[in-house]
């Protein structure tokens, strides 16, 4: 996580000059925040930990002190995140009824903890588990149900409509949600929620709020992150066609009316809340954006 990478990239910083330190700090972050252009949570964690750095600097003696302060932060973020998971299960798994057949997609935690809290509660349920392609991420979430004794088929991607109609319920993950209530997930996470809804199969998708996007507040658009051709089809295999391109989007959007409703662990709300998620709990980030953005405007004028 990026929480646990500033914390080892702290560690290993041997200088002594706190100033130093700091710079490195920001070049870490700069560095881990190119990584995965679409998970918000990588920001969001960024900011939690550099924020408190950075509003403690005149405060700082030594770089013992400095350290202790991003040890500390990450600590926190990361007992926070773990907490979240536990919350979102035991949230979650209330809207489960015992014999539902729930669909879901891609691997994140945030939706299996609801998925086997429901089947700890006794809630006799049956889950289908997309391949999710071209990863396959869907290998491991099969492996993790099956070993908590819940029964689960793994399905292709391309079989969601014929077996929609055997769902009660669709519950999936979130890479980030917009300011409107919009998901960005898994590749093929919106064409399971337009055949959702379709079917008007209810669809809920599980976030830790900070997967939520406090740029999108100010109009900043949720990069789609493109990765390899190489995991669609390998290059000895594409070498056989001419004049071939291969895409290969990681991510989609859904609209946040193919979403019934968000579970947090701060409770259920429905899709276009998500805004008031984002004042409560990065309030500070958004008048820093908006600072930013009045300081630009301020000296756009300034040079004309």
């Amino acid at each position: 996580t990026a929480a646990n990478a500033l914390k080892l990239a702290s560690e290993l910083y041997e200088g002594t000059s706190v100033n130093e330190y700091v710079n490195y700090m920001r070049k870490v972050s700069d560095i881990l925040l190119n990584t995965r252009p679409t998970a918000v949570s990588l920001p969001n964690a960024i900011n939690f930990i550099m924020s408190r750095l950075l509003r403690n600097i005149d405060k700082i003696g030594d770089i013992n002190e400095a350290k202790a302060i991003v040890r500390n932060a990450a600590d926190e973020f990361i007992k926070r995140s773990k907490k979240a998971l536990e919350l979102i299960g035991e949230i979650g798994a209330r809207r489960i009824r015992d014999g539902d057949v729930i669909l879901t997609h891609c691997n994140s935690s945030a939706a299996l903890s609801i998925i086997i809290r429901a089947h700890e509660m006794g809630k006799d349920i049956r889950v289908f588990a997309t391949e999710t392609r071209p990863r396959f991420q869907g290998l491991i979430t099969v492996k993790v149900l099956a070993e908590k004794g819940i029964r689960v088929s793994l399905v292709p991607d391309s079989a969601i409509r014929l077996i929609m109609k055997k769902i009660d319920k669709v519950i999936v993950g979130a890479d980030a949600i917009a300011a409107n209530g919009a998901v960005v997930n898994k590749i093929g996470t919106s064409q399971i929620a337009l055949i959702a809804h379709e079917a008007r199969v209810r669809v809920f998708v599980a976030a830790e709020t900070y997967k939520f996007s406090p740029a999108t507040v100010i109009g900043e658009l949720i990069t789609i992150e493109e990765r390899s051709p190489d995991e669609v089809i390998p290059k000895e295999k594409l070498s056989k066609y001419v004049r071939i391109k291969v895409r290969n989007p990681a991510f989609d959007v859904t609209p946040p009316e193919y979403v019934d409703a968000i579970i947090t662990e701060q409770g259920i709300i429905p899709p276009q809340a998500a805004i008031l998620i984002l004042k409560e709990e990065y309030g500070w980030i958004i008048k820093d954006y908006l600072f930013k953005l009045s300081s630009e405007d301020e000296e756009e004028v300034t040079t004309k």
